[in-house]
C-alpha cells in the first residue's frame, strides 16, 4: 500500500532537509510544497531529495497561499501519483517520523477513513493549551463535530476519503475545516496518541491564542455576510 507524505512548507530552511532524510530513511513518498517561502526552504528541499528519485516530488507557490492552499496542492499532487493513504507531516521537526504508521495502520486495517493524531494536552507547553483548547472549542461550535485535537498537523487519509475533501480555508483554520468535512462525509474518524518534539523553534509555529482568535473573526464574519 503506497503511503505519500504530504508535507507544507513555509520558511523552513532550517529543519525540512532532515526532516526528510529521517522520512527518506523510512521509505515513505514524499510531497513537498513550498508556499511561496522567501528564505531557501525550496533549494533545500531540492538538494535533501535530489537523490531518491520517484520516491520524491517537489512543488512551489510562486506566492505564499497559506496552510490550506499548501495542503490542497500536496493532496492533489498525492492523488495524481495514486497515493493509496495519504499522511499530512509539519516540516519544523516536531512530529515524531515513527508516528505516521501509528496514524496509518487503521486505516490499512479498514477501521478508518480519516486518523488524527492527539498530542498529550497534559505535557504541552501553556501557550499552545490555551490556544489549541480554544481552537477544539471552535471547531466543535462551527463544525459541530467534537474532536480532542483538532488542529494537528498529522493525520491520515484513505485515498477514497482525501478524494472527496473540499478545502477552501488558506491559513490555520483549515484544521478545522477538515474535520468539518469529515463529519459532512461521515467519514469514518479514528484518534491515535502521538509524540510531540517541542523545540524553541517548533514552539513558534502552528496555533496560539492569537492565530486562534484570528480564525474565529474570520469564521464569524463568514456567518454574518
Amino acid at each position: 500500500m503506497s503511503i505519500f507524505v504530504v508535507m507544507p512548507a513555509y520558511n523552513e530552511e532550517s529543519t525540512i532537509a532532515g526532516v526528510m532524510e529521517e522520512l527518506f530513511k523510512r521509505g515513505f513518498n514524499l510531497v513537498v510544497v513550498d508556499d511561496g517561502s522567501s528564505d531557501e526552504t525550496y533549494n533545500a528541499a531540492e538538494n535533501a531529495g535530489r537523490t531518491h528519485g520517484d520516491q520524491f516530488h517537489l512543488y512551489k507557490h510562486l506566492l505564499n497561499r497559506g496552510l490550506g492552499g499548501a495542503l490542497r496542492t500536496g493532496i492533489e499532487a498525492s492523488l495524481i501519483h495514486n497515493a493509496a493513504v495519504l499522511v499530512t507531516f509539519d516540516a519544523d521537526g516536531q512530529h515524531d517520523p515513527d508516528d505516521i504508521m501509528k496514524v496509518c495502520r487503521p486505516i490499512m486495517d479498514g477501521e478508518a477513513d480519516v486518523v488524527i493524531g492527539v498530542r498529550d494536552f497534559e505535557h504541552m507547553p501553556g501557550s499552545k493549551k490555551f490556544g489549541n483548547t480554544v481552537m477544539n472549542l471552535i471547531t466543535w461550535i462551527f463544525y459541530g463535530m467534537k474532536v480532542n485535537d483538532s488542529q494537528s498537523g498529522l493525520r491520515a487519509f484513505k485515498r477514497e476519503a482525501a478524494m472527496i475533501l473540499e478545502i477552501n480555508a488558506r491559513d490555520y483554520g483549515v484544521s478545522s475545516e477538515i474535520v468539518g468535512e469529515i463529519k459532512r462525509h461521515k467519514l469514518r474518524l479514528k484518534e491515535v496518541p502521538m509524540k510531540t518534539i517541542y523545540t524553541d523553534y517548533s514552539m513558534t509555529k502552528g496555533t496560539n491564542l492569537k492565530v486562534g482568535l484570528r480564525i474565529l473573526g474570520k469564521l464569524m464574519m463568514n456567518i454574518f455576510k
